[in-house]
This record gives C-alpha cells, sequence and structure tokens, in this order.
C-alpha cells in the first residue's frame, strides 16, 4: 500500500481528525477496568488476574511499536492504520469468544496479545505524519492526535458501563459487549484509514520550517546515545506513576472510601474512570501546547516533580478528603497523558524528523515495561495487603510510596538529557531528504 501524497491545496488540519478517529478508538484500553469486576465475578478472578488482558496490551503496544516502526516509517500511515484497525477489531471479537465459552485464555489472546498489536501500530501511524505536517508546532499537533488515545475511555467508559448493565455482567453479557466494541471500532477506524496523507514537501507550511531542519538522527544511531536511554527511563517512570491508577481506577476509588460515612458507587466509580479519562486527554493537548512555548525538559520537570507531590498528597490525606483524591488524581493522569503527547516533540527536538516514527516506536518499549510495573506494583501489594487482613485505603499507601520514588528516578534522568553529540547525525539534511524519499518511491 503506496503512502497517500496530499494533492496540492490539501489542508494540514484534515490530517489530526484522521488521527483522532484511530486514537479514539484504541484509547479504550484505558476503560479496562470497567470490565474488571464483572469478568473477576464471572470468570472466579483476582484482581492480579484481571488486569492480565490490559497489562499484555500494553506489553504488545510497545513490542509491536518497536518492532513495526520502520515499516510504518516505510509504508506510510494508511497501511499502519489498516494494520491497527484489523488487529485491534479483530482482539474484541476473540475476547467476546473467549467471555461466550468462559475461556479466559481467548480473552487473553484476543485482548492483550492480537489487540495489543492492533493497539502498538495505531498508536505510531499518525505521529510521524503529523509532525512532518506541522514542523512549526510539533508538540501541539501530536497532542491533538494522542488526545484521542487519552480521552478514548472518556467514551468507552460510560459505554462499557451502559452495555453491561443491558446486557448483563455474566459471561455472556461481557461477550455481546466486546462484540458491539468490535464492529463499531473497525467503522470508526476506517474514516481515518480514508482520510489520512502524506505532505507533497519538505515544508508544508509557507515559510514555515523545514521538516529535515536542525540534527538528523537514524534509529539505528538513536539507540546507541544516552539521551535515548534517559528519555526512555524518563518516559517508563511517568507510565508507570500514572498506569498505577489508570488501570485500578474504579476498585480503587471505592476501595479508599469503603469504610467512611460516604462510599462511592459503581456508577460514581465508571464515573471517576471517565473524569480520569478527561484529564488524560486535556493534558495531551494541553501540556504538549505548553511544552512549544517553555520547553520538553520543562514540561517533564512539572510532570515528574509536581506528580510525586500529587502522590504524597493522597498518600497521606486521600482518604480524609474525596476532593482531594480525585482532584490529585487528575493532575497525575494530565502529566501521564502530557507525557505521551510531548515524548514525540522531545525525540524531534534532539533526533530530528528523518526516522522520528521509527525511533518513537523503539521508546515505547518502555511503555510496556510500564504496563507491566504500574499494575503488578498495584494489584499485588493490594492484593498481599487484603490477604493480610488490611481494607480500604491502607492497601495501597506502600504502593503510592514506591511511585513516589519512580517519579524522582525519572526527574533525575530529564536532567541528564544533553543534546546529542553530533558523531551520531546522518551526513547531512539533504541524504537524510534523499534516503527519505528513496523509501517513499519504493514503498
Amino acid at each position: 500500500m503506496s503512502p497517500p501524497v496530499a494533492p496540492p491545496g490539501w489542508s494540514r488540519w484534515l490530517v489530526p481528525p484522521a488521527a483522532l478517529s484511530v486514537h479514539l478508538s484504541i484509547g479504550q484500553a484505558y476503560a479496562w477496568s470497567v470490565f474488571k469486576p464483572p469478568l473477576e465475578s464471572a470468570l472466579g478472578l483476582s484482581g492480579t488476574q484481571s488486569a492480565l488482558p490490559f497489562q499484555l496490551g500494553i506489553v504488545m503496544l510497545g513490542l509491536s511499536a518497536a518492532f513495526g516502526g520502520t515499516l510504518v516509517e516505510r509504508n506510510g500511515p494508511r497501511w499502519a492504520m489498516t494494520v491497527a484497525l484489523l488487529c485491534f477489531s479483530s482482539g474484541f471479537l476473540l475476547s467476546a469468544l473467549g467471555a461466550s465459552l468462559e475461556q479466559y485464555w481467548l480473552i487473553v489472546l484476543g485482548y492483550g496479545f492480537v489487540g495489543g498489536i492492533g493497539l502498538g501500530i495505531g498508536y505510531i501511524s499518525p505521529v510521524s505524519t503529523l509532525i512532518k505536517w506541522f514542523p512549526d508546532r510539533p508538540g501541539m499537533a501530536t497532542g491533538i492526535a494522542i488526545m484521542g488515545f487519552g480521552g478514548g475511555a472518556l467514551i468507552a467508559s460510560p459505554w462499557s458501563a451502559q452495555m453491561l448493565e443491558s446486557f448483563g455482567s455474566d459471561s455472556s453479557g461481557i461477550a455481546l459487549a466486546f462484540l458491539v466494541h468490535g464492529l463499531s471500532y473497525a467503522v470508526f477506524m476506517l474514516l481515518g484509514v480514508l482520510l489520512v496523507r502524506v505532505p507533497r514537501t519538505e515544508k508544508p507550511v509557507e515559510s514555515g520550517p523545514s521538516v529535515l531542519a536542525g540534527p538528523q538522527v537514524s534509529a539505528r544511531q538513536a539507540i546507541r546515545t544516552p539521551q535515548f536511554w534517559l528519555l526512555w527511563i524518563v518516559l517508563c517512570m511517568n507510565v508507570t506513576a500514572g498506569i498505577g491508577i489508570l488501570e485500578k481506577a474504579a476498585p480503587m476509588i471505592t476501595d479508599f472510601f469503603a469504610d467512611t460515612s460516604t462510599p462511592v458507587s459503581v456508577t460514581a466509580a465508571a464515573g471517576f474512570v471517565a473524569l480520569l479519562s478527561a484529564a488524560n486527554m486535556a493534558g495531551r493537548i494541553g501540556w504538549s501546547s505548553t511544552s512549544d512555548l517553555i520547553g520538553r525538559k520543562n514540561i517533564y520537570r512539572v510532570y515528574l516533580g509536581v506528580g510525586a507531590v500529587m502522590y504524597a498528597l493522597i498518600a497521606l490525606f486521600g482518604d480524609s478528603s474525596k476532593p482531594l483524591f480525585v482532584l490529585c488524581a487528575l493532575v497525575i493522569l494530565s502529566f501521564y497523558g502530557g507525557g505521551f503527547a510531548t515524548v514525540p516533540a522531545y525525540l524531534k527536538d534532539l533526533f530530528g524528523t528523518y526516522q522520528v516514527g521509527a525511533i518513537h516506536g523503539r521508546l515505547l518499549t518502555a511503555w510496556s515495561t510500564a504496563g507491566v510495573l504500574g499494575p503488578l506494583i498495584v494489584n499485588w501489594i493490594a492484593d498481599r495487603q487484603e490477604e493480610a487482613g488490611r481494607h480500604g485505603a491502607s492497601l495501597y499507601g506502600l504502593s503510592f510510596v514506591i511511585m513516589i520514588g519512580l517519579l524522582v528516578v525519572g526527574f533525575v534522568a530529564n536532567e541528564l538529557v544533553r543534546p546529542v553529540d553530533p558523531r551520531h547525525h546522518v551526513p547531512a539534511p539533504k541524504e537524510a531528504a534523499h534516503v527519505e524519499r528513496q523509501q517513499s518511491e519504493s514503498a
């Protein structure tokens, strides 16, 4: 499939909606916690077990983005979006079959493995294209698209809760909900496949900067630099801290206030998940756009430093004030989303646009690691504390202290980031452009 080149007069503002149609769909992953309690009840699972499809999905997201990044660069965004559509929708259909047959391994295989490949390819499919269309505002451009991934649960969370209420929360009801998800998202993602285009020239904005301005580093060279691995640590720590709350959001807020005079209902817990999704989404466009003004390193200082303070406030006072708990969680999730949306522009600043999509894909292995680490820390510690007879907010105290430590590690790594040594640059921007044209023509 050849990358579709924009005809003369094509508006670059048509590309973000194409990216959004994919990212809003695959962003459903952030609503997984709505399915956790019904699955645990219907199939007799523990909290750690019910997190497995989500964890595997995030692992496969990072791995497929890393190994498929070069293919996405070579074949273009339409090819990548098509692959994402097929894998993501097929994952839901397999999960529907698994729920219907009460075979949990099929849900893990479908949602986690097959759907996770769709997550990874879909996530990186528009990033390089958007940066090339918006060389003057890379943070804003990637923020608009990646905002959709954060906002997917804003739609999926209440939608899923309503389906489970209508269809039932037993295995057959869960199966039907998975089926509706798979078919609906296939149609919506198709809009992006049909709409996306790549720019005709190196300067898609009149009198704007060239997409090949500044240092240019290949994906192969990028992973040999300390800057890549420092950013890997930064992203991994920021994601671990955010995903630890997000994956267990609904049961967590219920546990925190279970022993108070104002317990949280199931409906309110689903609403909390939707609020977190809104913060996640707003942070992706708001904080990434801010990074265009104050710089990438400064914005990550905010994500990691203030994020640690928010975790400390929840650990110390969260169970005594519902507004404080919700506010701190919303801030953490806005930083979580902002970190994802800002990192492509951070990579562009350090490594250029030459193979930024492939570099971004490799960096997302940090997300794979965090996708296991965050839920494992929170769920495993909560399960052990419950076995020890503890309940309520005490289930999460130790895991929150660990999250604070991880955010401090990420803060230090961000401080160590410096410009890439010129010895890692490609020989000249013109040569990079020539290679890029060759790749496009051979696709």
